[in-house]
């Protein structure tokens, strides 16, 4: 009879993204991922048998799972543009911890010229959040094409933010930068001279 898990996936999940969130793919070491875990270095490889980057791949799926769970699922449903950003940026709040967390697509990305087995994953990330910004941003009244430029900074503000309190010490400018990003979508969309 197999042994139970001494942590359960979920739980084994949040900890190994933590650190790399903390570390990036680069500065994560296998002592650090299994410290982090509660687990041996031979039980960390047990379960992840592709090393490092499955445990970076798999914390990458599950934080995108809960983006399309809790944000995603905001910005692309029905409803009031700005009720549906509000929720979605809240629940972004939460995620990064008011600008106290790094952004996981961030510390996993790829130094240019570099390829790693989850970049897909990454972009996808992006992709999606910039996707899910210019529907909002297009349900309130602009065009395509302003829908994607509003995007693009929105998720800009976001993760400079991110970059900014991390680098600061201070979780300021992430506030800042998440409560601006609702006037950068929605502002003036309707007088923009856009045509629907």
């Amino acid at each position: 009879m197999a042994r139970p898990r001494s942590i359960d996936d979920p739980e084994l999940m949040a900890k190994l993204s933590g650190v790399f969130r903390e570390e990036g793919y680069d500065g994560a070491s296998l002592a650090d991922l299994a410290r982090a875990a509660g687990l041996q270095k031979a039980s960390l490889y047990h379960r992840f048998p592709g090393g490092k980057a499955q445990m970076a791949d798999e914390a990458l799926a599950d934080a995108l799972a809960w983006f399309a769970d809790n944000v995603l699922v905001h910005l692309n449903g029905a409803g009031a543009p700005r009720a549906r950003l509000d929720e979605a940026l809240a629940n972004l709040a939460v995620f990064y911890d008011d600008g106290r967390l790094a952004c996981l697509l961030n510390m996993l990305s790829a130094p240019e010229g570099r390829k790693r087995p989850f970049d897909s994953g990454v972009k996808a990330g992006f992709a999606a959040l910039t996707d899910g910004f210019a529907k909002v941003a297009r349900d309130a009244g602009a065009t395509g094409k302003s829908a994607d430029s509003r995007a693009i900074r929105a998720v800009a503000l976001l993760h400079g933010g991110l970059v900014m309190a991390r680098g600061m010490g201070d979780t300021r400018p992430f506030s800042e930068c998440l409560s601006a990003i609702p006037e950068t979508l929605l502002a003036d969309t309707l007088h923009e001279g856009d045509t629907r």
